[in-house]
């Protein structure tokens, strides 16, 4: 896996690089601003950029304006935007248009490495990631009438896990279910949110979306 690091903090930026090398992912080249990030992504087409939203100069969404401006160029390009803050706007605006190869984490879980590295391994295989206190704080958040109160407690346990980015064998896995159990709740969340018929990928990330928009 090729990546490409983009990010205005020279400690953060070269953390990554040397750990991501350790573990045998190769970084292509690191950047310190969005024009930068995007020449680069250009002329060396990594499989992942990894991107700080706020970068110079104004430090608003630089990075997340490149990180969109990526996807619809490059589409054989993920991106995996990290930020500071926890802000669901960002990750639904990625999501909202581009629903495949994207992930949303926040800063200070790049620190574990192997949580960085999953979801590196998920956005390339076409996966949506969302960091999960993003989604913690989301399910414990709900409007009255919110489409999620139709759920099941299970069925936002598993919507939560479908919003990290686990596939249903991983689900099984963390809930201890059988495959055949976790497919009957996914099932379930389709017709309770009203999600229509189409690729199974396509109703997950709507669903991850209402979970999104449920603030």
């Amino acid at each position: 896996m090729r990546v490409l690091i983009a990010d205005d903090e020279v400690l953060l930026r070269e953390g990554l690089d040397r750990l991501l090398t350790e573990t045998g992912v190769e970084v292509a080249a690191t950047v310190g601003d969005a024009p930068a990030l995007l020449r680069r992504v250009e002329e060396l087409r990594p499989d992942i950029a990894i991107v700080d939203i706020r970068m110079p100069p104004t430090h608003t969404d630089e990075g997340l304006v490149a990180a969109l401006k990526i996807r619809e160029e490059f589409p054989g390009t993920g991106v995996l935007v990290l930020s500071h803050y926890l802000d669901s706007r960002y990750a639904m605006q990625l999501l909202d248009r581009y629903p495949e190869k994207v992930g949303y984490l926040l800063k200070e879980r790049v620190s574990d490495l192997s949580v960085l590295l999953d979801a590196l391994r998920r956005i390339a295989e076409g996966e949506c990631v969302v960091d999960p206190t993003i989604v913690t704080r989301l399910m414990s958040r709900r409007r009255r009438g919110d489409p999620l109160d139709l759920l099941s407690k299970r069925e936002r346990e598993v919507l939560s896990l479908m919003a990290e980015g686990h596939s249903n064998q991983g689900i099984c896995d963390l809930l201890h279910l059988s495959l055949r159990t976790v497919e009957a709740h996914v099932g379930n969340i389709f017709a309770k949110l009203r999600i229509p018929e189409s690729t199974d990928r396509h109703r997950r990330v709507l669903a991850v979306l209402t979970l999104l928009r449920s603030t």
